[in-house]
């Protein structure tokens, strides 16, 4: 924490936002410098890391360190920052393609060392940037400019990936949503290990509506399901709905009060389990049949890539007989030419 008072301003940079007029990333650059300002870490402690796409300039307009990278190359590259000053707060930008199409091995491997850095994936199931080919989350029979009959790709699930990944943080917010998201990022900075934070962002010119199913005014109240740890799941626009148990072990919706169910029946949220095996439903819900579950789902503690590094080399330098150059270079099998 830091002894000045930020706002929101103070992590705005003075370069013009080149985003298009209504795209998602407005409400998204919005909630982070607010999440930033709130949790009041001094601003030379940010590191805001991006690959390529639309989601990739968010450096430009930090106020904050900042390296504009490579395609898919984020995850690598902020890792290493990260290991390089382990006092920095590393926040990785990236959309569905860079994460998870050419940057898909990065991604995994690094919820899997579990390095502490937060990655915000922006979910709008199109490349924007490349003008509307389908990504690895676009869904299957969607039509765009590389698939005009409709994609034959099974897509990938963020959350999904990350919990088979290994990955003890997972939540999922909306761009519109901007107290959420704002929440969301605070919990995911502040958690010891990868964070992941999928945003579903609207591409108003090439997948505009593409999350419409829960975000229509009319029916969304019944669709999204903010999830609050050690609160019973209820949802719905008179607070009416929650899930339970079915026999079978899955999840299903019920009705407060019809057949006798009551708030003490409906599943109250456990983000801490270390068995992944709810929080691995609740990331597959979808809409109409399951409302989609928004918030944190799952935030686990367990040792980070960082803290073991920075262990392991104090206790071989604890050990070493080698102080200098010199040292190095005479130790092990040595011969002498003559």
């Amino acid at each position: 924490m830091s002894d000045i008072t930020y706002t929101s301003k103070d992590f705005k940079s003075n370069q013009e936002i080149r985003w298009c007029p209504g795209c998602g990333d407005h409400g998204i650059i919005v909630s982070v410098q607010k999440a930033m300002a709130e949790l009041a870490y001094p601003r030379e402690s940010w590191a805001v890391i991006s690959g390529i796409g639309c989601s990739s300039r968010f450096p430009y307009y930090m106020n904050t360190f900042g390296f504009h990278t490579i395609h898919g190359r984020a995850a690598a590259i902020a890792s290493g920052v990260k290991n390089a000053n382990r006092n920095l707060n590393v926040l990785q930008i990236s959309g569905d393609g860079d994460a998870l199409a050419i940057g898909g091995n990065h991604f995994i491997h690094v919820v899997r060392r579990n390095v502490d850095m937060t990655i915000l994936l922006f979910n709008n199931e199109i490349y924007g940037l490349t003008k509307g080919q389908y990504s690895p989350t676009t869904q299957l029979n969607t039509k765009t400019k590389t698939s005009p009959y409709g994609t034959i790709e099974h897509p990938f699930n963020p959350g999904e990936l990350c919990i088979g990944a290994q990955g003890k943080f997972f939540a999922r917010s909306i761009d519109v949503k901007i107290n959420l998201t704002t929440e969301i990022v605070k919990e995911a900075v502040k958690h010891k290990g990868t964070s992941v934070v999928e945003i579903l962002q609207n591409c108003v010119i090439f997948a505009d509506g593409v999350h419409s199913a829960i975000t229509e005014k009319d029916t969304r109240e019944d669709r999204q399901l903010i999830l609050k740890h050690g609160e019973p799941m209820i949802f719905g626009k008179n607070r009416d709905k929650g899930l339970m148990f079915a026999k079978s072990g899955a999840l299903k919706v019920v009705e407060l009060g019809k057949g006798g169910v009551t708030e003490e029946d409906i599943v109250v949220h456990d983000v801490r389990n270390p068995n992944p095996y709810l929080h691995w439903m609740l990331v597959n819900m979808r809409a109409p049949e399951y409302p989609v579950a928004l918030g944190v789902i799952r935030n686990v503690e367990a040792h980070t890539y960082d803290e073991a590094l920075a262990e392991q080399i104090e206790e071989v330098q604890g050990k070493t007989k080698i102080c200098c150059m010199d040292d190095l270079m005479n130790s092990g099998d040595t011969w002498e030419v003559k």
